[in-house]
């Protein structure tokens, strides 16, 4: 990746670690290939921690301290590191959380959930007690609070391009009351009408299509090669295969084909919640 000629370690737990990692490894005289052998991370991925976009495997950390001599260092300060960037989020996601921040743009597959950056609060609480019935009132408190701070990737003007691509099933099943349905859907259509993002449904009558999985999402940047993301309801997966993205990437475009053109798409978000508002479930 291209890189500045420093890095700020002040600007956070990761960031001040993964400016040590590089210092002593300099320091050593090693370069990026030279560190790595007898690891099985590439270059990309240590680039990475050293900027303080990804936490340091633990399996990383020792080999830093073996290669390096720091008697212990990086291994004991992973953990720091792991609770400084957890927050509420999931440990398995956290990677993403910062990837996105870097990221030019951002497609994404919703087979039964409408994306988590474009939730609003009631939406946001009824996935979070699905999932978790016991969480405590601070914890779900948190947990949206998190969520609705990722709005900015689809609601700032400076946020990554995106393409979203929904199936139909979220707007004709609820989750929500009618009232909060609608606005749940009508926040969308606004959303979507400031262009930094497009919008397809998949119909439910398309019968046999790609992604009959988990929620999807690629991401592509400026410096590097592009990364998926695909998650269940308790655990998710970062590949950057490239062959493997690519493959992916290819079935996207096979999903896309299937679903409605963005305009039309929009009228059919825009007349569910229209109908949701009337009391009446979307035709």
């Amino acid at each position: 990746m291209a890189r500045g000629k420093d890095i700020d370690g002040s600007m956070s737990v990761p960031t001040f670690y993964g400016k040590e990692l590089r210092w002593k490894r300099e320091a050593a005289g090693l370069s990026l290939d030279a560190f790595l052998e007898g690891s099985f991370y590439g270059k990309t991925y240590l680039s990475d921690i050293e900027h303080g976009e990804r936490r340091m495997p633990i399996d990383l950390a020792r080999h830093a301290d073996r290669v390096l001599g720091t008697d212990g260092f990086f291994e004991r300060r992973c953990e720091d590191v792991r609770k400084a960037r957890k927050g509420s989020h999931a440990e398995y996601f956290v990677d993403v959380l910062e990837l996105e921040k870097r990221a030019l743009e951002i497609d994404e597959w919703g087979p039964m959930l409408i994306p988590g950056p474009l939730q609003l609060e009631p939406y946001i609480k009824a996935v979070i007690l699905a999932a978790h019935p016991t969480e405590s009132d601070e914890d779900v408190a948190a947990k949206v609070a998190d969520r609705r701070e990722r709005a900015w990737l689809f609601e700032d003007r400076q946020s990554p391009e995106s393409w979203v691509v929904l199936h139909e099933s979220i707007l004709r099943d609820p989750i929500l009351p009618p009232d909060e349905m609608a606005d749940q859907l009508a926040h969308i259509v606004e959303v979507m009408c400031r262009r930094r993002a497009l919008p397809q449904v998949l119909l439910r009558n398309s019968g046999a299509h790609p992604f009959m999985m988990g929620t999807t999402r690629f991401l592509t940047f400026a410096d590097a090669p592009p990364v998926m993301y695909t998650e269940g309801m308790y655990s998710g997966q970062l590949i950057d295969d490239p062959a493997l993205v690519n493959c992916y990437a290819k079935a996207y475009g096979r999903l896309r084909a299937a679903a409605l053109d963005p305009r039309a798409s929009l009228k059919l978000i825009e007349q569910a919640a229209e109908d949701y508002r009337n009391g009446k479930l979307p035709a």
